[in-house]
């Protein structure tokens, strides 16, 4: 009876290792039925792992730059996206201006001007987007937000037209204020920085911007009630700068087509990764693919020879109990 005993114990013990061995090869099994792909490629490729690894390597490197372009492409939807609102907000205002000032129609100068200041409204709130924590049209200084409320500005506008003798001593102050680095625009009312070292960002301090946002003030301060109205060579004046507000509106396209080159660039690289990812997957399907089929047929033997193994060691078990109390 010891004898069996002992038999029946090493019987049991090796079937418990099998079991155990089963059922983790089941799990193997079963991964790799579910993914296509073995899942200890070091085991199933022996030597040519080195060459797995690296074309593995090669994927994640390909997955990271692709979303490295994803990101620049999506910051530079958002600055296009912004500078079309620009361009939208200002458009027909010089025309209306034009029109108004040119047959002394009070109504039509004051309803341009109050375009040009709602104009502004929108283009301050468009400048202040921002991508994540960083703002798009601050330069250098991404972490700044690059407009106040445009009334600061506008306040700052209705001072000096107070302060000038007539129109050509308000240009100049109007260049002063735009232009020195003492001046109202960046002591009070730009907030970013100047300098964009990202060739891909754009500082609203840019000529364009700047002076799109110059002009529409302008007009939006040029109302038949306000004090530029009361100055010297105020309809020449004001016919002029809705001149140059058409020519601020090309500089904004101009931008824009600056931005679309780098777009334009990141779209073909991201097509060129899309091919260069799909050779670089096949290659490395052909070394560590694993057959869906012949994976699902094993599990299914696998699960036959577990559940013979179960049986058995419950046969085994009654019989050594039967023994034991015989």
């Amino acid at each position: 009876m010891d004898r069996f005993a002992v038999s029946s114990g090493l019987m049991t013990a090796t079937l418990s290792k099998s079991i155990s061995d089963l059922r983790q090869k089941m799990g193997t099994t079963s991964t790799e039925a579910t993914t296509g792909r073995y899942q200890d490629l070091t085991l199933h490729m022996s030597g040519r792992i080195g060459k797995a690894m690296l074309g593995q390597k090669a994927l994640t490197d390909l997955t990271t730059e692709r979303d490295v372009l994803n990101l620049r492409a999506s910051r530079l939807n958002l600055l296009q996206t912004s500078l079309t609102n620009l361009q939208d907000s200002s458009t027909g205002i010089a025309a209306s201006m034009l029109d108004a000032i040119g047959t002394d129609h009070e109504v039509g100068v004051k309803t341009s001007a109050r375009d040009a200041k709602a104009a502004l409204d929108t283009i301050f709130s468009s400048l202040n987007v921002r991508y994540g924590e960083r703002f798009l049209f601050s330069g250098d200084a991404t972490a700044s937000q690059p407009f106040p409320d445009p009334s600061v500005l506008m306040n700052d506008i209705e001072q000096m037209a107070q302060t000038s003798t007539d129109t050509a001593d308000f240009q100049t102050q109007l260049d002063t204020y735009f232009e020195s680095p003492t001046g109202g625009w960046f002591q009070n009312v730009f907030k970013g920085s100047p300098t964009a070292s990202d060739p891909e960002s754009i500082s609203a301090d840019h000529g364009a911007i700047k002076s799109l946002i110059t002009n529409l003030a302008v007009l939006a301060a040029s109302g038949p009630n306000g004090s530029l109205a009361k100055l010297d060579g105020y309809k020449d004046f004001v016919q002029t700068t809705s001149l140059k507000l058409t020519s601020s509106e090309t500089g904004i396209t101009d931008l824009r087509a600056d931005l679309g080159v780098f777009e334009e660039q990141i779209s073909t690289n991201l097509k060129n990764l899309e091919t260069e990812e799909t050779l670089l997957t096949e290659a490395f399907n052909q070394m560590t693919a694993r057959d869906e089929y012949e994976a699902a047929t094993e599990l299914e033997s696998l699960q036959t020879m577990l559940e013979a193994s179960y049986l058995i060691t419950a046969r085994l078990s009654k019989l050594s109990l039967t023994n034991y109390l015989g």
